[in-house]
This record gives structure tokens, sequence and C-alpha cells, in this order.
């Protein structure tokens, strides 16, 4: 017999029968479940009760179904954040939006509290947070929210019960906000136990355990739900286009040849499930097989939560539109999320930025296309796009996600060098080929690197390039592109209305001029651009930039050139009154030298302004410049651009 069919028999010493091994694996198996684990049928171990809270869980899914039918409803989303790296930062960013201004009743900034206190110092959580793996977040939204008049101690009843069920003392602080039409709580928890290591909770307690509970409290507060409320629920869920708890129950009452039967002796339930029955038909979502029988799609519930999502999207835009005296028809309403496949870019007024997904920090745009469509366009974090005021005008382009250029040149040198690529590799291999361009090409690996680890870089600076290289970087992109789906470019930060008149150079004037002009719709935003031009074409004229010659405006060469540097020298001036210094415009080919004091922004773009000791220069802004305000830069001005040199690096940037 070889070592590897060694099969060992369980139970008692000299047993031939199997019973000992079922009683002993069944042993196996009881203490597993009460050390938090799960084992589903068929004994696969899925570890959703492994962590503290397990048993708990437990408990609250075996009880009384029908007690817990009556039980007001609570919705509860939750996330882990890892706080490696800049988590801290990130955390102190997420104390400071949930406090942000306008979230209470009275339209103030939200108020941190925790267990024992209605005022808590946000900087000595953080604090206290600083070396933790991970944190917690809740938010706790009662059905019934706006029947409470303060939430506090609702969260910290939750609260003391969660340290009950995980057996431990928590350090928590929250943030109350009634700016939506559902009251909720964000709830922030460390992820330490009171042991000091690492607070680990089982996955069935989040995912259901802490919904429980919060609904066992409500209930308590309110009193259970009465059969009246029950019903008039259940009777406007039947035509509702999202996941509802009836459908929730019918996916349950399917049988093992995957068909639900509607033929019961509660007449309400029978008639609730028909009429929903026949709802879903309508959506092609289920098929009539007989007059009691049916069959569900199977991806009834994906599809409808999909749909409910877009319907709350769509009445999301209604309000914002609306409220801003830009109403639209139903049909001329667009939805973009990150699921759908890249579509055109988007041009048009910024009309509203929101969250879409407080817990995930996922923001939205609503932007009036010139196409006379209203978009709502997913970002992704809103940390990676920058304050964009409503009125100002946007182009909103999906992210390629396919490898680019930087990449197939990597590819292409390292597949000559044995698969690796360093600056004098590439400079060897393409003779026209810079110092400064090559390392544009590290800076990309590096971003690889720090990403998703797809390259290796050795001690002495050589990368190592897999052989697959390009479709890591397609990995690499995907990955980017569920965080931040698009690209949002700020055409102008200027209201339409006062380019009309405005002495500087416009997003309409570059429109105007542009070979490929934003084709626009004879409707919505789009009319408004086109009367703007008509307008924007006589003003023009009047200044002698533009002429009529038979039926045509014909535009000045430079007209762009001019305009720009007229509202140059009327901005330098005023801040020639501020600053105390003169003005020194920056020359094609001169070095700029001084200290970056800040950013103005001007209807042509943002410029930098750059001091020296008697004078300032204006020269454009560039978004790497942001970390170097206050400090000393340098670079050579290249017509309409700069050639950066910043901090230590060997070549600096080059910004075209």
């Amino acid at each position: 017999m070889q070592d590897d069919e060694f099969r060992p028999k369980l139970g008692k010493i000299g047993s031939r029968g199997s019973k000992a091994g079922k009683r002993y694996a069944g042993q196996v198996k009881a203490a597993i479940n009460r050390a938090g684990g799960r084992l589903q049928r068929g004994g696969r171990f899925t570890g959703s009760r492994t962590g503290r809270g397990g048993a708990a869980a437990a408990l609250l899914k075996s009880r009384d179904r029908y007690a817990a039918f009556r039980q007001r409803r609570v919705m509860v989303k939750a996330r882990i954040v890892k706080l490696a790296g800049k988590g801290s930062d990130r955390a102190r960013a997420h104390l400071r939006y949930i406090q942000r201004d306008g979230v209470t009743r009275e339209g103030e900034p939200g108020k941190l509290y925790g267990p024992g206190s209605d005022r808590i110092d946000s900087k000595a959580f953080v604090d206290r947070a600083d070396s933790d793996r991970h944190q917690f977040r809740f938010i706790v939204a009662p059905e019934d929210g706006i029947d409470y008049d303060d939430l506090k101690p609702l969260a910290r009843r939750l609260m003391a019960q969660m340290q009950e069920d995980l057996g431990t003392k928590l350090d928590w602080v929250a943030v109350d906000h009634f700016n939506t039409g559902h009251p909720h709580t964000h709830i922030i928890v460390r992820g330490k136990d009171d042991r000091g290591e690492n607070l680990v909770i089982a996955r069935e307690y989040i995912s259901s355990g802490i919904r429980e509970r919060a609904a066992e409290l409500v209930s308590l507060d309110l009193g259970p739900r009465t059969d009246r409320e029950i019903e008039q629920r259940l009777r406007q869920e039947m035509e509702q286009e999202r996941f509802t708890s009836i459908d929730r129950q019918l996916l349950r009452m399917r049988d093992e040849d995957r068909l639900v039967s509607t033929d019961g002796r509660d007449a309400f339930r029978q008639t609730l499930h028909q009429g929903r029955l026949r709802k879903l038909e309508r959506m092609g979502l289920a098929e009539e097989v007989d007059p009691v029988r049916w069959r569900l799609d199977d991806e009834l519930e994906a599809t409808l939560r999909r749909t409910g999502e877009r319907g709350d999207i769509i009445k999301t835009m209604h309000r914002e539109l609306t409220g801003k005296g830009l109403a639209r028809s139903a049909a001329d309403y667009l939805v973009h999320d990150r699921r759908e496949e890249p579509s055109p870019p988007v041009v048009g007024r910024l009309a509203a930025r929101g969250l879409a997904d407080e817990i995930n920090d996922r923001h939205y745009l609503i932007v009036d296309g010139v196409d006379g469509k209203s978009h709502w366009i997913d970002i992704g974090k809103g940390e990676l796009t920058e304050p964009t005021p409503d009125g100002c005008i946007v182009r909103v382009t999906s992210r390629d996600t396919k490898p680019r250029q930087v990449d197939r040149t990597i590819a292409d040198i390292a597949t000559a060098h044995g698969g690796r690529y360093s600056v004098d590799m590439h400079l060897k291999h393409d003779a026209f080929a810079t110092e400064s361009f090559a390392e544009t090409h590290i800076r990309r690996l590096e971003a690889i690197r720090r990403s998703t680890g797809g390259v290796e870089r050795e001690p002495n600076g050589t990368w190592i390039i897999a052989p697959d290289h390009l479709d890591r970087v397609a990995e690499y992109e995907r990955l980017r592109a569920r965080v931040e789906p698009v690209i949002v470019e700020k055409l102008s930060s200027m209201p339409l209305e006062r380019q009309v008149s405005f002495e500087g150079a416009t997003w309409l004037d570059r429109n105007l001029v542009a070979e490929r002009p934003e084709p626009l719709r004879n409707s919505g935003f789009g009319h408004e651009v086109r009367e703007a031009h008509a307008r924007r074409r006589q003003w023009l004229i009047a200044q002698g930039l533009a002429h009529e010659e038979q039926d045509r405006v014909v535009y000045r060469a430079n007209m762009i050139s001019i305009l720009r540097q007229r509202e140059l020298n009327r901005v330098a001036g005023q801040l020639s009154d501020q600053l105390g210094l003169s003005y020194a415009e920056a020359q094609p080919g001169e070095r700029i030298e001084g200290t970056l004091r800040r950013s103005v922004e001007l209807a042509s773009g943002k410029y930098a302004v750059i001091e020296k000791s008697r004078e300032f220069t204006l020269v454009p802004w560039r978004p790497v410049l942001d970390r170097y305000i206050g400090k000393e830069v340098s670079g050579v001005a290249r017509g309409e651009a700069i050639s950066w040199t910043l901090g230590r690096q060997r070549s600096g940037h080059s910004v075209s």
C-alpha cells in the first residue's frame, strides 16, 4: 500500500461500523457551527459565520418568520474599508463628507456623536484609529424613519445590541442625515475589539443580522406592522417595477422543477401572487405554464434591481431639473451607468452633481446636453473628479480600457530585450526618443505596479515585462474604469448667458470657429446654444472680429488669440493692483522661474500665477501643479504650453 492510499476510519478502536464515524463527523460539524463557521448542504464550508456574531446571525435567521414579517423594515448598507496606505486620509475625508452642510433638518452641518456624547471630536477618533487595519461603515435607514424626531437613541441602542451580539465593546461614531426623503444614520466602527485585536465580524451578521436587530428596535418603538399596513404595502408592491418582498417569496416558493405554484388556501396571498406574476409576465420575467404554475426568469432579481435603480435615477433627474427650471420630457432622459458599454462623449451644461451611493462614495452628474437630452452619468469616486459648479460647460467621455500606445511601445522594446525595459534600452531602441519622453513610460509602469502589481522593477531600475503585458494593462484599465468610469473635462466655468457678450475667448467662440463644431439639436440646451451662437456672432461683428460675407459669417484668423489676450491683460491689471507687482508676459522660449502662488480661472481656461521678486507671470495651468502651490517652480515657455521642471526629478514634466 502506498502512502497516498492511506484512509483513516473514524470511530472507537476495533469498531468496523460507520455509525461512530458519522457521529464523530456530526460532532465536527457542530463544533464548526459553534465556532462561527458554517457547512452548507453537501459539506462545503462557506465561512459566512466566521468571526464575531455568527451565532447571533444563526439565531436571528432561525426565528419565527411570521413574527419577523410583522416587524418594521430597516435598510442597512455595509462596507469594510481598508486603511492601509492613504486610508487615514480617506477616513478623514469621509468624516468631513458625512458632516457636510445641509444634512440636518435645519440645513446645518451634521453633528458627530457617540455612545455617551452628542459632540465627538472627529480628529481624536481618526487618531485613535491611525494604526487600524480596517474600519466598518454602515448606513441604517428605517423605512419609517420620518416618524423619528431624533435618530440618536435608536443608533445607540442598536450599537449596544451589536456589542452584546459580538461580545466586545465597540469604538464608534455616527452622524444623522435628514436631507433625503429617507432619514438615515451613518455609523463608523473601528476595526479593533476591546483587546486591541483586529475586529472580524461574521459575514452573515453584517449582511442580515444588523438589519434584523435594527428592525426589532424600530418595531419596539413604533409597534409591529398591522395587518392593514402590511396589506397596503403589499398591494403597492404588486405593480412596482423593482425587486419586492413578493418577488422574494415567489423565488422561495419554487419547487424542484423551478416552478411556482399559486394554488393556496390563503385567498389574499393567492390573489397577491397572481397579480404580481401577471405584472412580471408583462415585463417578460415570468411565463404561465398552466393556470396555477409559473416559470420565473433566471435573471429576475438582477433585472428588477436594475430596473428599480433606473426608476430612482429618473425620479432624481426630474426633481433636480424641475427645481432648476430645466424640466424635460421623460423620453429625453438618458442613464449612463458603469455596467453599460462606453457611449459617445456627452457635451452640455452641468445641471447637478450628487451622491449615487453614499456607502461606496460613488457620485453622479446630470448634464443637460447639446443633443437635447438630459444625461445621468455615474462618475465613480467623487474625490477623483475636481469640483464642477452648476452651470459650467463640460465634456464627459467614457474611459478607454484598451492599452495605449505607450503600453505597446513598452511591450515592443521588452520583446526585443529579453522581457526587460529601461530608459537606456528605450533610447537605444528608438534613436529619435528623448530621455523625458522615455520617462513618461516609466511613470506609466509605476502607476500599474502600484495599482495591480502587474509589472516588477529590479533594484537597478530595469523593469521585468511579462509576455502578456498588454493583457495585464487591459485588466489595469478595467479596474481603473470601475473606480473612475469617465473623464470629466471642464470646457468653460462661465454660464452660457454670460458668454454672449464677454470680452474674452469663450467656449462659444471655440465652437464657432471649430472645424467640427458640436452638433446642436434644436431643443433643450441645444436650442439655447443655437440662440447664444447667433447673439455672439452679432457681438463679434460689432467688435470688428468678424464680418458677414454673403450668407455666412467670416471670423478673423487670430480672433481667439485677440480675445484671450484682452482677458489676460484685464486680469493681469487686477492682479497687479492686488499683489503690488508688475505683470510680465511670458515669451516663447523664455525660462519661467518663481513661486507658484495660486491659480486663476479665465474664460479661456485656468492659469497659474508665478511670482518673482518684483513681477509676476500668468501661464497655462496643468493638474501636475496642484502639489507645488507655494513652492519654487521653473520651466520653459513653448507656445501655449510650459515644459516644467518640478521637484527633484531629473528632467521634469514635459507638458504640452
